[in-house]
C-alpha cells in the first residue's frame, strides 16, 4: 500500500504574509481558499498583475511599511499607524519627516548597533 502525499497548505492569511502583501487588497478568490505549497512558489516565481501591482503600490501591511520607513512595528503603534497604507501614504510621510519618525529611526539605530555589540561580544567570547 502506498499513501498519497497530500500537498502542504497555508491559509490565505499566512500565504499574504510571506508574500508580504495585505490580504484585504488581495483578490477574492486568493482570500476565500487555501494556497498549497507549490502555488506559493509559483506566486514568488511569476507573480501575476495583482500581486504586482500591490506590491508596488499597496496597501502594505505593517511589517512592509515599518520597513520602508525604517522603523519598528510598535514604532509605527508609537506615531499613530495601525492600518495598511499605500506607497504614497509611504512617501507622504518619509517627504514628511515628523518627530515621530525622526525618533522612532534614531530609535531603531540604537537597537542595531546595540544588536550589533551583542553579536561581536558573543563572537569574541
Amino acid at each position: 500500500m502506498t499513501s498519497q502525499k497530500t500537498p502542504q497548505t497555508m491559509k490565505p492569511a499566512t500565504a499574504a504574509k510571506k508574500l508580504g502583501v495585505y490580504l484585504e487588497a488581495t483578490p477574492a478568490e486568493f482570500q476565500e481558499g487555501v494556497v498549497s505549497r507549490d502555488e506559493l512558489n509559483a506566486l514568488q516565481a511569476e507573480p501575476p498583475e495583482w500581486l504586482r501591482e500591490l506590491r508596488r503600490n499597496g496597501p502594505h501591511p505593517r511589517p512592509v511599511i515599518a520597513a520602508k520607513l525604517g522603523v519598528s512595528i510598535s514604532g509605527l503603534a508609537r506615531g499613530g499607524i495601525t492600518g495598511a497604507l499605500t506607497t504614497e501614504e509611504i512617501d507622504a510621510i518619509k517627504n514628511e519627516n515628523p518627530d515621530w519618525l525622526k525618533r522612532e529611526r534614531e530609535t531603531q539605530a540604537e537597537v542595531r548597533k546595540e544588536e550589533a555589540r551583542l553579536k561581536a561580544a558573543r563572537s569574541d567570547g
